[in-house]
């Protein structure tokens, strides 16, 4: 079965932070600047964060989790360290 491929074009207009959040640049930022007021327009130089609803939509195109802005981080599966997994496993061995 081949393999799943991410869509370009959507990489290219967000990114993703560390904690799984999708950054994305504003709308109406383009063009007819002059008749939008200073506020507006640094209010629209901001990066802004996805809802949920529109990151799930997201995650079918680039075939990986991600947390819309007021997901909690525990929607996110984390690999565990290495530490981490020490513990895990010495763990399992005192257990047995």
């Amino acid at each position: 079965m081949p393999k799943n491929k991410s869509h370009k074009g959507t990489l290219k207009r967000i990114r993703i932070t560390a904690t799984g959040k999708v950054r994305h640049l504003s709308a109406n930022r383009g063009h007819f600047r002059q008749r939008k007021s200073a506020k507006r327009l640094r209010q629209l130089r901001r990066d802004r964060f996805m809802r949920g609803p529109d990151a799930k939509r997201y995650e079918k195109l680039l075939f990986r989790r991600l947390r819309g802005r007021f997901q909690p981080r525990s929607a996110i599966r984390r690999s565990p360290s290495p530490e981490q997994r020490r513990q895990m496993r010495a763990e399992q061995a005192a257990s047995e």
